[in-house]
C-alpha cells in the first residue's frame, strides 16, 4: 500500500462525495493529502478519518470560484510539505439539471462556466511551477463527467464545461508532457455517494442499471481507484486520455436497454 508513497497530492473538493473517496485512498497509498474545500467542518471531519486509519492529511480552505483561496492553496501546501506531485481538480458545481438551450440565462451559464472550467483552469496553471521545480515532474488528474460523451435533454451548460475540461486536459497533457508533467481526465458515470444517495430517485438509478454493463452503478471508490493508477508512477506512460469510468454505459449503443427489455437479440 505504498503507491503514493511519500508524494504529496491536493484534491480538491474533497470534502465530500467523489472526492473523499479519492483522499482516502490516496492516503491509504502512502500520500500526504490536502483535503480543500469552502466547508472547514466537514474537511476536518474528513482528515480525521483519514488519520484515524493511519494516514496523513490535512485541511485548507478553498473556493473554487475565488482565484485568491486557490494561489493561497497551493503556495500554503508547498510551504508545509516542500512541494507538490500531485492535483486532482474535482470540485465543480455539479448542476445536472441546468436547463436547456433556451431556459439558460447568461448569469447560470457563466456560474458553471466559473467553477466547473474556469475554475480547472486556474488550478492547472497555479500548479504547474510547482510541479515544474520536481525532477519527476508530476500528475494532474481532472475529474470530467460523462455529460460531455453526447447531447442530453438538460445540463446544458454543465456538459459544456466538461467538455471543455476534457480538451484542456489534452493541451496541458502536449504543452508539459516533456518536462515530465502528465495530465489525464477521469469521466465519471453514475456516482452514489453517502451524500448525494437521498436525492438519487430510484427511478434514475432504474434507468442507469438498465444501460450499465455491470450490475450495479458506481461508488467514489471506482473513481478512486483510477485516480490512484493516475497518481503513480505506473502510469508513466500515460497521459493526455480521457478515460470514462461508468460501468461500461457509454460502450454501447443507445437502444440496447430497449432491446434487452424485449428480450431480443438485435443488440
Amino acid at each position: 500500500m505504498d503507491r503514493l508513497k511519500d508524494k504529496v497530492a491536493i484534491v480538491t473538493g474533497s470534502t465530500s462525495g467523489i472526492g473523499i473517496g479519492i483522499a482516502h485512498l490516496f492516503a491509504a497509498e502512502g500520500a500526504k493529502v490536502v483535503i480543500c474545500g469552502r466547508r472547514e467542518a466537514r474537511g476536518q471531519e474528513v482528515v480525521d478519518s483519514i488519520v484515524k486509519e493511519g494516514g496523513e492529511a490535512s485541511y485548507h480552505f478553498m473556493d473554487i470560484t475565488d482565484t485568491e483561496s486557490i494561489e493561497k492553496l497551493f503556495a500554503d501546501t508547498a510551504e508545509k510539505y516542500g512541494k507538490i506531485d500531485i492535483l486532482v481538480n474535482n470540485a465543480a458545481n455539479v448542476a445536472l439539471k441546468d436547463g436547456r438551450v433556451d431556459e439558460l440565462t447568461l448569469e447560470m451559464w457563466d456560474a458553471i462556466f466559473q467553477s466547473d472550467m474556469r475554475g480547472t483552469f486556474y488550478a492547472t496553471q497555479c500548479v504547474l511551477p510547482y510541479l515544474q521545480k520536481n525532477e519527476n515532474g508530476g500528475s494532474i488528474i481532472n475529474i470530467g463527467s460523462m455529460a460531455s460523451c453526447a447531447g442530453d435533454l438538460g445540463s446544458t451548460a454543465y456538459a459544456c464545461a466538461k467538455a471543455g475540461v476534457d480538451m484542456l486536459t489534452q493541451y496541458t497533457a502536449l504543452q508539459y508532457g516533456k518536462q515530465n508533467i502528465r495530465c489525464n481526465c477521469v469521466r465519471p458515470g453514475l456516482i452514489v455517494t453517502p451524500q448525494n444517495e437521498a436525492h438519487v430517485p430510484q427511478a434514475l438509478k432504474d434507468i442507469f442499471t438498465s444501460n450499465i454493463m455491470v450490475n450495479r452503478y458506481g461508488c467514489p471508490e471506482d473513481i478512486g481507484h483510477m485516480c490512484v493508477y493516475l497518481a503513480s508512477d505506473e502510469s508513466s506512460y500515460f497521459t493526455g486520455q480521457v478515460v470514462t469510468v461508468d460501468g461500461g454505459l457509454n460502450a454501447h449503443v443507445s437502444t440496447v436497454a430497449q432491446f434487452k427489455a424485449l428480450s431480443s437479440r438485435t443488440w
